[in-house]
């Protein structure tokens, strides 16, 4: 009497989809968005140079104009500075402090240990 609502489970397995790429750990995003972070701050003050430049030349001798142009050259000139800076102490800390396959993301990938093996 019940044989017509007994249900029949069948095996099956799906196979895995090969999308052609390896899906990225967290730490090789996190790498990347830190060193992109630092490509596009030093476009940007390179940005900020040309324009001061820019200013000056268009300025016309007129000395507010000039003081402008003047301070937005010293503002780029002092963000490239503390850039190289940064990423000098931060390499120098990786060399030093850090295991040789981890790191902050600059000059080394950052690499979380694992929890659970």
């Amino acid at each position: 009497m019940l044989s017509f609502l007994t249900v029949h489970a069948q095996d099956v397995t799906v196979a895995p989809i090969n999308v052609g790429f390896a899906i990225p750990q967290f730490g090789d995003v996190l790498t990347f968005i830190i060193r992109i972070f630092f490509i596009i701050a030093g476009l940007i003050a390179m940005l900020y140079l040309l324009l001061g430049a820019f200013s000056w030349i268009t300025s016309g001798g007129n000395k507010e104009a000039v003081d402008k142009a003047r301070d937005k050259i010293m503002n780029a000139v002092i963000g490239v500075i503390l850039i190289f800076a940064v990423l000098a102490i931060v390499g120098l800390i990786e060399q030093l402090f850090f295991p040789p396959d981890s790191g902050l993301g600059i000059t080394k990938p950052i690499r979380f240990q694992k929890l659970v093996k």
